[in-house]
């Protein structure tokens, strides 16, 4: 009777640890999963309705809480209001690349021709800066102000083929210094909220490159890749970054935004846009957790203009970060 009850007692004891470690395991992989930060895609949902040929440069001024953006084969210059739903819409009389905010009535704008003032209420324009306006094969595209108040707009070659262009640093004085040398179509440039990294985009290298940024000289050194981005993916284009210092890219030709640890390189996630080609994107709102998303009609094929019939519109998603806030021309945060 003794031997039959300690067979049974091993027999359960083998039952109960084959139990336990299987459960072990299965927590264990659960933990992995968890450690791994693999969340489930978001998708972005319709803001403005509106056909932008090429929306693009997206910002949020956050002391008028406007999003401002731009059209760049609209050429016009546009403003955004959430709490009104309506777009005050600005005409530009050439290509527009990119948009910042300076004082109460007037933005900066990069115009094919050069770098202007812009008033808000009369649209009239004063040149800044007339750097590569005898550079005919050119174009300003994206650009955004440092820490210090200085535009970092980059130009692009019109066929998109060769890297003739440059990425340049204008000062409010007018100044401009070519800081970063054979670009072929200049893109989304941001700084890490403690302003010692500075992130960059040449769209056709599928790359975004880490530099270490010097906030009392407002220079750039020790350029390195941070991120590849698989063409898989898309093309990278405009970009915003977090207060957790995440990158948040726009994929051309990708129907996304697409989340990227600078550190390590990993894509976090991607947040699904109904729209082929998405350009830029900016976090806004009252706490700046709202992401919102400019895209494109170009470079559609019939077939994508059917699937993606709310192209060129601005979108939004709350993608469970915050923003930090835009710096503006003229205006630094020391």
């Amino acid at each position: 009777m003794s031997n039959y009850l300690s067979k049974n007692v091993t027999v359960i004891l083998i039952l109960f640890c084959f139990v336990f470690i299987n459960c072990a395991k299965k927590t264990e992989q659960k933990s992995e999963d968890i450690s791994t930060n693999k969340p489930i895609n978001k998708t972005a949902t319709l803001e403005f309705k509106i056909k932008a040929k090429l929306g693009e440069g997206a910002i949020w001024n956050q002391k008028t809480e406007e999003l401002y953006w731009v059209d760049i084969e609209g050429k016009t210059l546009n403003i955004y209001n959430p709490k009104t739903k309506t777009n005050k819409t600005l005409n530009t009389p050439t290509r527009i690349g990119t948009v910042v905010p300076y004082t109460k009535d007037e933005a900066v704008v990069a115009l094919e021709d050069g770098i202007y003032s812009i008033n808000l209420n009369s649209n009239a324009l004063k040149l800044i800066s007339d750097v590569e306006a005898k550079v005919t094969t050119n174009r300003f595209n994206d650009g955004k102000c440092d820490p210090n108040g200085n535009l970092w707009v980059g130009s692009m070659h019109y066929p998109q083929t060769l890297p003739n262009a440059k990425l340049y640093k204008v000062d409010p004085q007018g100044n401009a210094t070519a800081m970063v040398d054979s670009v072929t179509i200049s893109n989304g440039i941001v700084w890490t909220k403690d302003t010692k990294k500075m992130y960059y985009i040449d769209t056709p290298t599928g790359t975004i490159k880490s530099y270490d940024y010097d906030i009392k000289t407002s220079t750039i050194t020790n350029e390195k890749n941070a991120v590849n981005v698989p063409e898989s993916l898309g093309y990278p284009d405009g970009m915003t970054i977090d207060q957790d210092n995440l990158l948040w890219v726009g994929l051309w030709n990708g129907n996304g935004i697409a989340q990227f640890d600078p550190i390590t390189g990993k894509l976090l996630q991607k947040i699904d846009v109904p729209a082929h080609n998405v350009t830029s994107c900016a976090f806004g709102g009252d706490n700046l957790d709202i992401l919102y998303i400019t895209t494109s009609t170009e470079d559609m094929t019939e077939e994508e203009q059917k699937k993606y019939p709310l192209a060129g519109s601005i979108f939004k998603v709350k993608p469970g970060a915050k923003g930090v806030p835009a710096y503006f021309f003229n205006e630094t945060v020391r």
